[in-house]
């Protein structure tokens, strides 16, 4: 185990005034709480495995270990006055050690049903809201003429998937077959494809006492599997907005949750919302939140953990996010080169945020731009233009 403070500890102390917050996971998400925490006066501790992370960068003091090293899990949980998390593979076991030590949130029970793509639609059909038709999947005899019904389908795996990764279409039981043995046989859930009309996500905020807010909800398109724009407010009717938002509350209140959790939903051809997934920490599509809105979803984030009053969730300007990943940087030749910042800076209403990621590679979510508008139209046409001047595909 490594600590790294970049302020003296001898100097630091567990204050009310200026207590310390803890962070597993090193990430983009974890950049973005850091900043928002120490905005409030707080100092923050990451614990992450890599020598050079982006929220490592950042904080106050970065732990390297690994996330069940119990000497790094100690530090942490008597140093922070309440442990958080920015992605959900954490192991919900570091998760359950820490709350022996600490206020930690969201729970190792939330984040361990969210680990797992079978018990997380299981737990939301017993909140009563609709998820995809689906089976599980554990070995090769489980997939039978039966399975017909949920076909064309896509194979997830029912650990470790995002962004499109561990996941495959499949049009028949021989291509299921062979999707399940090119993911090595691992246990899998099946899930029938609907007809899509929209994908849509709300991020919800639920504090100690059970009060919970939501953002308004993010009308998202995705490319590879990999969010490449939201588009803030939705353009979807009033009452779609509305039944959305109750049931992220609904799922929030049913898991006991605290902390800020998003919740991706589909809109079918028919106006019938089913839930795909839910994250268990900020998301992607509320980065709008940080430009857009009163309080960002990292602010909440902070807010929560510290047991402060929730904030504001209003949304004062039209938004539209665009996801920059590493792919921008190279050109068809393979060439590397930082985009020219400048030429959509000075465009009015953008806003750059760089995750301070050394290595852009295909894929890799290198930071987003919002930009805002007096109306979404206005907002959509200034967005297209960024596009435009960056080559950027969505």
């Amino acid at each position: 185990m490594n600590i790294n403070l970049q302020k003296s500890m001898k100097h630091s102390t567990t204050s009310i005034r200026n207590p310390w917050l803890g962070l597993l996971g090193g990430g983009q998400l974890g950049r973005m709480f850091c900043m928002a925490a120490q905005s409030l006066g707080f100092k923050v501790m990451v614990l992450d495995p890599a020598q050079n992370s982006p929220a490592g960068s950042v904080a106050d003091a970065h732990i390297t270990a690994d996330y069940l090293d119990e000497a790094a899990l100690m530090q942490l949980g008597q140093q922070c006055v309440g442990v958080t998390t920015e992605f959900e593979n954490v192991p919900a076991l570091a998760l359950e050690q820490l709350s022996q030590l600490t206020h930690v949130s969201p729970s190792g029970f939330s984040v361990s049903i969210a680990q797992h793509r079978l018990q997380e639609k299981l737990y939301v059909m017993q909140c009563g809201v609709p998820v995809a038709p689906h089976h599980s999947i554990t070995c090769l005899n489980d997939i039978t003429p039966a399975l017909n019904d949920l076909l064309p389908g896509i194979l997830k795996t029912a650990r470790m998937g995002y962004d499109g990764k561990g996941q495959v279409r499949v049009e028949t039981l021989t291509e299921l077959q062979a999707a399940f043995k090119n993911l090595n046989e691992v246990e899998c859930v099946l899930e029938k494809r609907l007809p899509l009309h929209q994908e849509l996500s709300v991020i919800v905020a639920r504090n100690r006492t059970g009060e919970s807010t939501c953002y308004p909800v993010a009308e998202n398109c995705h490319h590879h599997g990999i969010l490449a724009i939201s588009i803030v407010p939705a353009r979807v009717p009033t009452h779609i907005l509305e039944q959305a938002q109750n049931h992220a509350k609904q799922i929030a209140k049913a898991l006991d949750y605290v902390g800020v959790l998003c919740v991706e939903f589909f809109l079918l051809q028919d106006q019938q919302l089913v839930v795909n997934e839910i994250a268990p920490r900020p998301h992607n599509s509320g980065h709008f939140s940080i430009d857009a809105c009163v309080t960002s979803q990292f602010e909440q984030q902070a807010r929560i953990l510290a047991n402060l009053p929730l904030g504001s969730t209003r949304q004062h300007s039209p938004a539209v996010m665009l996801n920059i990943l590493g792919d921008l940087w190279f050109d068809d030749a393979g060439s590397c080169q930082e985009p020219n910042w400048a030429k959509v800076l000075e465009l009015p209403n953008v806003k750059l945020h760089l995750y301070g990621k050394d290595q852009p590679r295909a894929g890799r979510k290198m930071g987003h731009i919002t930009v805002l508008g007096e109306s979404l139209n206005e907002a959509l046409q200034t967005a297209q233009t960024v596009q435009d001047a960056l080559g950027l595909v969505v």
